[in-house]
């Protein structure tokens, strides 16, 4: 299984009443797709997982799955914590994707070689393909360019989401090393470009939520796209507060979903980040979607 193009991290919209959006989450993966995504993630980080319930996790994942399935489209399923065992019990429950997302085991700060240890198991255990998702910014834990070779090299392990904050050497040793069944989707929305530089071979962004069409055709163009400087001041704006809280406004503000409500211990955007990124998101919109 290849994965390459644009992946979308979709929000989890929600009602003036604080309840799951099923309508609008709806919508929003069926505009996505509209506008040129290979697929969507459901339960990203984008999507606030840790907060939703476990019946509204399930639902999340049947609107997503009945979207993609109807549309022939990819979808990748957000799994995994920082406990091998839940995390493998977790995926043996056969989460309704093509691949799984699964993070480096956060907070605890586990060794390299117990993070490929993690990794053999839950590959093993996996009904579906993993996608291993490299943040050392949320996990605490930095992974070297060879051991991120070593899980590359795991049965049933078919990528990364690499989102490392720039573009380091153990960055580009890994995407020199890389092998060529084992794809590499850029996960920091700033550093999209140089990562299809370095040949990955799509993206997994957040930002995408609010301007789909022009990440698809920057990610079909490698990265050379007339709008591309335009898209670096939108992710500098949509990722000024913690994610999704700028996203969720900007799609609240131009009528996409319901409201820009999320749960805590997120807050809601402030009125000077609204502001800022909403031009910027307007001037990327497409016409018929404004109308």
């Amino acid at each position: 299984m290849a994965l390459t193009g644009l992946f979308v991290p979709l929000i989890t919209p929600f009602t003036a009443a604080g309840e799951l959006a099923e309508d609008a989450l709806e919508a929003l993966a069926h505009a996505v797709l509209d506008d040129g995504a290979t697929g969507i993630v459901a339960l990203g980080t984008t999507g606030e997982p840790a907060t939703l319930t476990r019946p509204e996790r399930r639902r999340v994942l049947e609107i997503c799955s009945a979207v993609c399935a109807a549309r022939q489209a990819t979808l990748i399923v957000g799994a995994g914590s920082n406990s091998t065992a839940a995390s493998i019990d977790e995926l043996a429950g056969a989460p309704s994707g093509d691949a799984a997302l699964v993070v480096v085991p956060y907070y605890t700060r586990p060794s390299e070689d117990g993070v490929v240890e993690h990794f053999r198991q839950l590959a093993a255990a996996s009904p579906v393909p993993l996608l291993i998702y490299n943040i050392p910014y949320r996990t605490g834990r930095t992974l070297s360019a060879d051991t991120l070779l070593r899980l590359a090299d795991l049965p049933n392990v078919i990528g990364f989401k690499h989102a490392v904050g720039g573009i380091d050497e153990d960055t580009v040793t890994f995407m020199a090393r890389l092998p060529d069944n084992v794809t590499v989707l850029a996960g920091d929305d700033l550093y999209v470009g140089p990562m299809l530089a370095l040949g990955a071979r799509g993206g997994i962004l957040a930002s995408a939520n609010v301007a789909t069409r022009p990440y698809a055709d920057l990610i079909a163009h490698n990265g050379v796209l007339d709008q591309a400087g335009a898209l670096v001041p939108l992710a500098q704006a949509l990722f000024a507060e913690p994610n999704p809280v700028v996203i969720k406004a900007v799609l609240a503000a131009q009528g996409r979903i319901p409201t820009a409500h999320v749960r805590l211990p997120l807050l809601p955007a402030g009125p000077v980040a609204v502001s800022r990124a909403l031009p910027l998101a307007e001037r990327l919109r497409p016409s018929w979607q404004g109308a």
